[in-house]
């Protein structure tokens, strides 16, 4: 993502990557003002031949809403913004949809100015430019888990299993070496030569793999990264324990994830950590937190972010951190499970 211009209320930008998306849809909240290049049916243009309406003109023009709700599918390019026409050449006061794609320059605005809970996920996301994609691959001897990582998520694309056919040949080191060569050349279609990978598993069958990648002329940059378990949890070690830092270390997926486990950690040894609205809340005003994490839409929604951004402004004014963490992976889904917000401290409360 890119910054043009700074406006007097607002932020003009150009969305550069799908990644982009998911910021831009924080920011297209209820009430912000979204304007963009877009097509409307100009009824002025419609005629009718033989008693048969004609179909208006589509023209191209510059149109700002006023928000009332946006739709964003994670992995996509498709996020829609719903609202109702301020400002165009015509129908000022109907309703219209923005579809916005890499490749497209917004202008989001509110009056007053964005919230701080948007400008700080802002300055985030321009600080971190554009963070390269990576795939992240699980091998087991019997079965591949394949994923793709992004700035804010984990993505499901593929799972190859030997397991549950019962056969005997299931067992043999030809039949096995067919199966990972198989998987190999369906990962060298997914990921272009480009993307960085990550090769991950418990035992030495991740070597044969990266090996079978190499025979068959996959160019990626490949880090090899042993776990102490298999299956999807060892993806989550991965992000976790740091050993593909190489590749993933910038993102800001990890960091979410990291402070996710290290409250999980505090948690189940009784540590200093906090969930929970009023027990987050007291430890705010106590000055004790040294790092929030908290699902973004919790600070956008109505009914929520009264309650959150005077939480918020006590962590920031005792120089805490806020991160504003996305539901797109493991990690995220278990903050959910958790109300949605969780606080490390920086001493235990009684």
């Amino acid at each position: 993502m890119r910054r043009i211009k700074r406006l007097e209320e607002g932020v003009r930008l150009r969305v550069e990557d799908e990644d982009d998306l998911w910021v831009i849809a924080q920011l297209c909240s209820p009430a912000s003002l979204v304007g963009m290049l877009s097509h409307r049916r100009d009824s002025t243009t419609g005629t009718k031949e033989d008693g048969r309406a004609k179909s208006a003109e589509r023209k191209p023009m510059w149109i700002v809403l006023e928000v009332h709700e946006n739709s964003f599918q994670s992995f996509t390019d498709n996020l829609r913004v719903h609202g109702v026409i301020t400002e165009a050449k015509i129908d000022i006061g109907s309703h219209h949809t923005h579809v916005i794609s890499p490749g497209d320059e917004v202008e989001i605005s509110r009056e007053g100015g964005l919230p701080k809970a948007d400008m700080n996920l802002l300055k985030e996301a321009l600080a971190a430019g554009s963070r390269a994609k990576a795939g992240l691959i699980v091998v087991e001897s019997d079965e591949v888990l394949i994923f793709e990582v992004t700035a804010r998520g984990i993505r499901d694309v593929s799972q190859f299993s030997m397991r549950g056919g019962g056969k005997k040949a299931d067992d043999s080191t030809g039949v096995r070496r067919g199966f990972s060569e198989g998987v190999a050349k369906e990962v060298k279609m997914v990921f272009p030569d480009n993307m960085p990978l990550v090769i991950c598993g418990p035992g030495l069958a991740r070597e044969a793999f990266e090996k079978n990648l190499r025979g068959i002329g996959a160019k990626n940059t490949i880090t090899n990264a042993p776990t102490s378990i298999g299956g999807r949890a060892a993806a989550n070690e991965v992000l976790t324990e740091g050993a593909a830092d190489s590749v993933l270390g910038e993102h800001a997926l990890v960091k979410e994830v990291r402070a996710i486990e290290e409250a999980m950690t505090r948690m189940s040894t009784d540590g200093a950590v906090a969930f929970g609205a009023t027990p987050i809340s007291e430890a705010a005003s106590q000055g004790a937190i040294e790092t929030l994490v908290i699902v973004a839409s919790m600070l956008r929604e109505e009914d929520r972010k009264s309650d959150w951004e005077p939480i918020v402004r006590d962590v920031e004014s005792s120089r805490g951190s806020v991160i504003q963490a996305s539901t797109d992976h493991d990690a995220g889904q278990q903050l959910v499970g958790m109300g949605g917000a969780i606080a490390l401290l920086r001493w235990k409360l009684d």
